[in-house]
């Protein structure tokens, strides 16, 4: 994960991270966010594309991240709720940094 977030605060014009967060309540939504910076405490400080607001993110609340093209997204993005099982279902195996994914 923190490979991801390196490279994407190293290519901050060009990629945005696309992860599952859990907020203090436990709902689980999908975040596109631009990072700005790390902050002490293990957190994320981005931009949130769906809130269009700069957040902070604790890493331990994230899964799934990936890099995504930045071009690929227009705020505002739609913030997407996750379901539980969904989410448990889908975790795919770690995997090391790669290629974006090019938009569809």
């Amino acid at each position: 994960m923190q490979a991801l977030i390196n490279r994407a605060l190293r290519q901050a014009d060009e990629l945005v991270l696309v992860f599952n967060y859990m907020d203090s309540k436990g709902v689980v939504s999908r975040r596109v966010v631009s990072p700005v910076r790390m902050i002490k405490g293990e957190r994320l400080m981005a931009l949130c594309l769906s809130r269009e607001e700069p957040r902070q993110f604790h890493l331990k609340r994230c899964s799934q991240m990936r890099l995504e093209w930045a071009s690929n997204f227009v705020m505002p993005v739609p913030m997407v709720r996750v379901p539980l099982e969904q989410l448990v279902a889908t975790l795919p195996p770690a995997k090391s940094v790669a290629e974006p994914q090019a938009a569809a």
